[in-house]
């Protein structure tokens, strides 16, 4: 029989490629973020170090930052992080009624547009909301009567945050909404038996007494998933209007507002300031999605 040291030597050994990667690729990027993000960096000069400027400017200098990306970002997560979550649940319940094989085609079918990005996604819908009359909405609004002339759907600022919902929501079933799938069929079926024998009498019932309290593990993991899916979307405002940023900055997220500055004005030290409170921002949600789902003991 091995020691218990080497025993504890050998699970090092397997766990080791995955730490090294967990590190490398992910705690070592958040803390070079983090250094940076006290520097001004314009990726050709060495990076001079500023201190806290870039979180001061940003919270009282950057208008579009404050008054469109910050608030945008948040209600675009609030509406399609619970509303996402709550359809991902309920449709994954409803497939775990049918047998084997309709449940592993519709599954396919729900699950597939969250393969495709939110961009592409963008593309696909833009000819839905095309402002001309050949576009399929407003093709049918005016074969209807409801309209008399074509809309600008995408280039209106009072419809371009709603389409954004409505396309974020269709993505909205992803690899949480597999996990949910996956731990519905796995609960006990003696426990829904045993249920019933005690005066369980509806399928309300079974739901908020026996399936949630059953997969709170894999409703917390489609909880974080929605929560990271939700604030790492970028680029569908612009997709869907052609143009970058979106008119008055419709539908304007944080992923944007630090892709612009990054990419476009190569100031990596504010977008690297950026992605930290980003980073904040989603640890604060996780927090509560934590407390919510997570075990009690």
């Amino acid at each position: 029989m091995a020691k218990k040291g080497k025993h504890d030597n050998r699970a090092y050994f397997f766990v080791g490629p995955y730490l090294t990667v967990f590190f490398v690729f992910l705690v070592l990027l958040i803390i070079i973020s983090i250094v940076l993000s006290f520097t001004y960096f314009d990726t050709i000069n060495f990076p001079t170090w500023v201190g806290f400027k870039n979180y001061v400017t940003m919270f009282t200098q950057d208008a579009d930052f404050m008054q469109y990306a910050l608030p945008t970002t948040i209600k675009y997560a609030l509406i399609i992080g619970p509303v996402g979550y709550i359809i991902s649940f309920f449709m994954a319940w409803l497939l775990a009624q049918l047998t084997h094989k309709v449940r592993t085609v519709i599954a396919i079918i729900l699950y597939s547009p969250s393969l495709t990005s939110g961009v592409l996604m963008s593309v696909i819908w833009k000819v839905v909301f095309s402002g001309d009359n050949r576009g399929y909405l407003n093709y049918m609004l005016l074969n209807w009567g409801f309209i008399n002339e074509p809309v600008q759907w995408l280039q209106n600022t009072n419809f371009i945050f709603g389409i954004m919902i409505f396309v974020g929501i269709w993505g909205s079933m992803s690899v949480g909404f597999l996990a949910m799938l996956s731990g519905i069929l796995n609960i006990n079926k003696d426990l829904y038996e045993a249920a019933y024998v005690d005066g369980m009498k509806s399928k309300w019932q079974e739901i908020f007494y026996i399936t949630i309290p059953s997969m709170k593990p894999q409703m917390l993991f489609g909880a974080v998933m929605a929560l990271v899916g939700t604030f790492n979307a970028a680029g569908i405002a612009a997709a869907l209007s052609g143009s970058t940023p979106p008119p008055q900055m419709a539908g304007w997220l944080i992923v944007d507002h630090m892709n612009d500055y990054g990419f476009a004005r190569y100031e990596m030290g504010y977008a690297a300031a950026i992605s930290v409170i980003l980073l904040v921002i989603v640890l604060l949600f996780n927090r509560f999605a934590t407390k919510l789902f997570g075990e009690r003991k």
